[in-house]
């Protein structure tokens, strides 16, 4: 997928075993809003900033004591590295998902979010205007 080429392979994740306050703190510190969750090289879950308000807040659980795994995300929905966009944006607004791992056979390979998927389409826009507008200057020169 040519967004985890521009953005890059780096996935920010934590164990099953880990505090939600640990997560929490990872995703303040790295400036993201989900986390991979997993058991070694195999993802068991995600937990999102959705999860935190909807499983773990709203049930006033102590954050430094409970773990991951009981307010994850689990059963994750993942795409392909040769998945094209209008694909993941389908996946992603079919299961009202705001984050997308992209997995292969032999692991994770990264994470897309819908933001990821609009910064490429205001790009691929910006560059066809620019042409049309090319194209236009060309035919009709002033």
């Amino acid at each position: 997928m040519d967004i985890i080429r521009e953005k890059g392979e780096e996935v920010y994740s934590i164990s099953a075993d880990a505090s939600i306050k640990d997560a929490v703190d990872l995703m303040v510190e790295k400036n993201i809003g989900a986390v991979m969750v997993m058991e070694g090289k195999r993802v068991i879950g995600i937990f999102t900033e959705r999860d935190l308000l909807k499983r773990a807040c709203a049930n006033c659980l102590k954050l430094s004591e409970t773990p991951v795994r009981e307010v994850m995300t689990a059963g994750v929905i993942c795409g392909a590295p040769d998945d094209d966009i209008q694909y993941a944006i389908n996946v992603m607004t079919q299961h009202r998902i705001r984050h997308l791992p992209i997995c292969d056979e032999t692991g994770l390979k990264g994470l897309i979010s819908i933001g990821d998927i609009i910064k490429v389409m205001y790009k691929n826009v910006e560059i066809e205007n620019k042409m049309l507008k090319n194209y236009i200057s060309d035919q009709y020169p002033g």
